[in-house]
């Protein structure tokens, strides 16, 4: 049960920079009474705005500043649940928003809807519209039960059996559904990328055996065929090597070093005789154009000349044919020659073709390592062929694992959707209201005999109306007088307050009246409501704002006057 003890506030509409302050708690009935604008149901408001932060009248957040001072707007609400004393403290210019649990400040850290949010549904257990319904009715604002729609008459009932629980059970039932089918979703995105990767993972093993046999084949084929050639090789070179083991390449060298030798002997010769020739040829011309010696001035004798001419021809005939010789000898020699080169260019081209066969016996060789190097390596393929088929298992397990999550996931769900069926209004609630609908139709009727008002009503669990009048005929809610609706709403307000002490739910001290007894209420009414206020339980503290203060005040244990003082409202 919610003991309200105090509220206060300053700057507060049209409050100034004091406090104003209601012991909520002291007064088992207080009338509050004022002149209009002077500040009456200034009390609601705080007590609105500091519980859910809006006004209990329909204004803006901003008009509650006190337009002259414009700042330092602040309400305090007290009160007390079972052995905990709680204080709000909410502000405007600055914003500010405390709640305090036995002078403990709570944890701030939140956004301010779920600071908001933890005082309504974890603290008071009661919203802006069921405070409206059990705590206060009035003039201003306030909506009837009967005029509130479906939706909110059922929120309103449910807060009072205290079973909103079932819908927030129901809510966090959702969300753990929308999670389940989340993952359920996940799941068999996984499942189906899983089998994807496992069809690829069995090409990949095929793929690798059979390109690892291709490839084996290929290899020996390979290894084959540079065996062949590097033997045909070898072979050749064994055969060039035989060739140059015979007699003509036997001491070449040494014979082409003899024929060098031989041929410089007789072109030294050759050009010996040459140059003897040559001596004299110049003797002839000499005997032949001179007659005098061109030294000593004497005569040389014809004979002489003659003999010496016939000399030097027979001794030119002699060397001419010795040089024909050498000519002769120097052919034979060329040609040997030749053909000592020739046999040194086939002798060359045989070594070249030994060098040229080794270098490609050794790049043969070096292949024929690299694949047999590549054939013992066939074993690691072997190896990536194992270890692709253990990746295949661990996928093939993976798979199997999310079909059992899978079946888990697809029980909880089931299960889940059985709950919520429950959960929803249709089920465990609508039972519950079943069960106290006869009670409040029995404490409805029973408010609105006290009220003078002989009908039958009557609400279903769809909470509809059904009135009907002493002759039977059938009435709603919207047929009857100004007055006669303010009867069913009263009516209406003292069961919703009898049911919630009943179930300990949303019951609090407080009830307030705001102008219920200026308006529709007739002099019987009004008796009659005073009966029922009288015969309240003990702890309840009523309030009733009214303007006929002169009337009625000598009927409540205390009196709140509000008055204005220079614009600015004051209480006494």
């Amino acid at each position: 049960m919610i003991i309200f003890r105090k509220v206060r506030w300053k700057n507060f509409i049209s409050t100034g920079d004091y406090w104003n302050e209601i012991d909520l708690s002291k007064n088992k009935s207080t009338l509050i009474v004022g002149e209009n604008g002077a500040g009456k149901s200034t009390m609601l408001d705080a007590l609105s705005f500091g519980l859910f932060g809006k006004p209990f009248r329909n204004t803006n957040k901003p008009e509650l500043v006190n337009s002259i001072n414009k700042k330092n707007t602040v309400v305090e609400v007290e009160f007390d649940i079972g052995p905990n004393s709680y204080k709000v403290i909410r502000g405007l210019k600055p914003v500010k928003f405390e709640i305090w649990r036995n002078d403990e400040m709570f944890n701030q850290s939140s956004h301010a809807k779920e600071f908001q949010k933890l005082l309504e549904q974890n603290i008071l257990k009661l919203n802006h519209k069921s405070f409206h319904q059990i705590v206060v009715i009035g003039s201003s604002s306030f909506v009837p039960f009967m005029q509130l729609p479906t939706g909110q008459r059922r929120e309103i009932i449910e807060d009072l059996l205290d079973i909103n629980i079932f819908t927030k059970m129901n809510g966090i039932l959702r969300e753990r559904m929308s999670s389940i089918k989340d993952k359920l979703k996940e799941n068999n995105n996984s499942i189906t990328l899983i089998d994807s990767k496992i069809t690829i993972q069995r090409k990949y093993i095929s793929d690798l055996k059979r390109i690892n046999s291709e490839a084996l084949a290929e290899k020996k084929e390979r290894l084959e065929a540079l065996d062949a050639e590097y033997d045909k090789l070898q072979k050749e070179n064994d055969e060039i090597v035989n060739a140059l083991l015979e007699t003509k390449f036997i001491d070449l060298n040494n014979h082409q070093n003899k024929c060098i030798e031989s041929l410089s002997a007789i072109d030294r010769n050759i050009t010996a005789v040459n140059t003897k020739l040559k001596q004299l040829q110049k003797t002839a011309e000499f005997f032949d154009n001179n007659e005098n010696c061109p030294t000593c001035e004497q005569h040389i004798e014809e004979d002489k000349r003659s003999e010496k001419l016939d000399e030097t021809k027979t001794e030119a005939m002699t060397l001419l044919d010795k040089k024909e010789k050498y000519k002769n000898t120097q052919q034979i020699g060329i040609k040997a020659k030749k053909k000592l080169d020739d046999i040194n260019s086939e002798y060359n081209s045989l070594n070249n073709t030994i060098s040229s066969n080794k270098n490609i016996m050794s790049r043969v060789k070096n292949d024929i390592n690299a694949v047999q190097n590549d054939l013992l390596d066939s074993d690691d393929n072997k190896d990536s062929i194992i270890s692709a088929n253990d990746m295949l298992n661990g996928l093939i397990d993976e798979k199997g694992e999310m079909a059992q999550k899978r079946i888990e996931l697809s029980d909880q769900q089931s299960y889940n959707m059985a709950i919520s069926e429950m959960l929803k209004d249709g089920g465990i609630k609508t039972k519950i209201i079943k069960q106290y609908i006869p009670v409040m139709n029995k404490l409805i009727n029973q408010y609105l005999n006290i009220l003078d008002f002989f009908v039958q009503f009557e609400l279903n669990q769809e909470f509809s109306e059904t009135i009907k009048s002493r002759y039977r005929d059938n009435f709603t809610y919207g047929s009857f007088s100004e007055g006669e609706k303010q009867r069913i709403d009263l009516a209406l307000l003292f069961t919703w307050r009898h049911i919630a002490r009943m179930k300990n739910s949303v019951a609090t001290n407080l009830l307030v009246l705001d102008e219920t007894f200026d308006s529709s209420l007739d002099t019987d009414g009004t008796e009659n409501l005073m009966k029922i206020m009288d015969t309240l339980e003990d702890g309840t503290n009523t309030y009733v704002i009214s303007h006929k203060g002169a009337v009625m005040e000598n009927k409540f244990h205390n009196k709140i006057e509000f008055y204005k003082d220079k614009n600015f409202s004051r209480m006494k």
